[in-house]
Order: structure tokens, then sequence, then C-alpha cells
């Protein structure tokens, strides 16, 4: 027996807005609470969420508000289709930090430090890098940030597309 997640559209939106929204303020809150700096490519696999929970709220609106049911799946596609960029993204980025392949030649190789002269601030933020995108800074259940970056995308495409083919509202 499978088992099969089968939402409305109108919880389908709700739960990938909400889900969007708190896996990006938890990567903010890791790297501004919890002193976390990310690299290049941490940076770059927020863009899907970015750009991605607007087409959400879109199709939020357009469930709540009786928008055609076209558009709320189109909307609910798209978002779905950017977690599974996401998720790409996540594994590109877990198989850079496990060495499987090179990452790109524009990741630092290491952070540098404050300047402390306040007359050097041009020059200080052209010398300041993020740290190298092939070393975790974080792992938790033997996960990095971006393993479970492509759980958590994973997870809202499969919820997103599960509102694109539910029948109720």
């Amino acid at each position: 027996m499978t088992a099969s997640l089968d939402l409305s559209r109108k919880t389908s939106a709700g739960l990938l807005t909400l889900g969007m929204a708190a896996t990006v303020g938890g990567a903010l809150g890791f790297e501004h609470i919890g002193g976390y700096i990310p690299c290049a490519l941490c940076l770059l696999q927020r863009d899907p969420y970015y750009y991605g929970i607007p087409v959400a709220i879109a199709a939020l609106l357009s469930a709540l508000f009786g928008g055609p049911a076209w558009l709320t799946r189109l909307l609910l596609a798209i978002a779905g289709i950017m977690m599974l960029v996401g998720a790409g993204m996540g594994v590109y980025h877990a198989g850079v930090e496990w060495g499987f392949w090179e990452g790109p030649a524009t990741c630092a190789t290491s952070a540098q430090g404050v300047t402390q002269n306040a007359g050097d601030l041009l020059a200080d933020l052209n010398s300041k890098h993020g740290p190298s995108c092939t070393e975790a800074s974080f792992r938790f259940l033997g996960l990095s940030f971006a393993g479970w970056n492509v759980i958590a995308s994973l997870i809202l495409a499969a919820i997103a597309f599960s509102g694109v083919r539910s029948a109720k509202a």
C-alpha cells in the first residue's frame, strides 16, 4: 500500500507558503543569530525561495479568493519546479562538500576578517569573501545545510505538486 499526499489547492498553497518562508527564515536565522556565514553556493540556494514565496502567495490568494483553478495549479506548478531547482542546487553543493566534484571557481577558500578602519570601508568590502563552498560549516545527523535544503525542497515540491493534481479546491 502506498501513501498518497492529496491536499486541497488551498491547503497546499498555504503549507507551501509557510514552509518556504520557514525554510529561508531558518537559513537567515542561522546566519544572523547563529553566526554561520553562508558561502556563495549557500546564498544561491536561497534564490528559489526568494522567487518562489511570492509565487506561492499568489497561488494561495488565487485559491482563497476563487481564482480560476488553472491559475492556482499553474502557480503551484511553478513554485514546485522552483523547489526542484533548489533541490538540484542543494545536491550540487552537497556533492562539492563531499568532494564528489569541483565547486565553482568563484567560491572563496577562506573567510576574511573585518577591518576596523572606517576609512578603508570600500577596500574592505572588496576584500571580503565568504567561507569555502567545499567545507560544511555545520552538520546535523550527517547532513550539512545543503543536504537539509535538498530534503526541505523535495518535501515542498511534493506539497506543491499535490496541489497541482488535486481535484479539491
